[in-house]
């Protein structure tokens, strides 16, 4: 990958944990959010030493970046990317790593021609709801089990 293509500041990967939007597979997560002042998308990825030394660390990085940089034309421009490698990856073949990545890009709706993510609300109460603020002065609930 090209070194203008690469996310390697502290403050870009903060930028898009708060201000992006994620999506993950079992493998992967991707954050992303969109930057229009790039060209093309600028990628960071992010190995946690949980998964193993410096060396498997740095090998997962180096076939991730390749992965990226033969489907660099399936990506949309104008975004920066993060991936995060969880440690099921470890397993993989260059072959599932490569479906996987593509899988969760897709997911997310970051591939040419994928649909946009659809998002899914669970359990969201609407805003207002129970009981007054100001309801007198009733002290703690007590409830009597026998």
């Amino acid at each position: 990958m090209q070194r203008k293509l690469r996310l390697r500041n502290r403050d870009d990967f903060n930028r898009i944990y708060r201000q992006g939007q994620s999506f993950a597979n079992s493998q992967f997560v991707v954050y992303w959010r969109k930057w229009p002042e790039t060209e093309q998308f600028r990628l960071g990825i992010s190995a946690s030493s949980k998964l193993g030394g410096a060396v498997v660390r740095n090998r997962l990085r180096r076939m991730i970046k390749e992965i990226v940089r033969l489907n660099a034309g399936k990506i949309n421009n104008g975004l920066d990317l993060i991936l995060i490698v969880r440690k099921p990856a470890l397993n993989l073949s260059y072959l599932e790593m490569e479906k996987s990545v593509l899988h969760v890009l897709r997911k997310a709706g970051l591939t040419k021609g994928s649909p946009p993510p659809v998002h899914k609300t669970y359990g969201k109460r609407p805003s207002g709801g129970g009981a007054p603020k100001n309801s007198g002065n009733r002290g703690p609930r007590a409830f009597l089990c026998l």
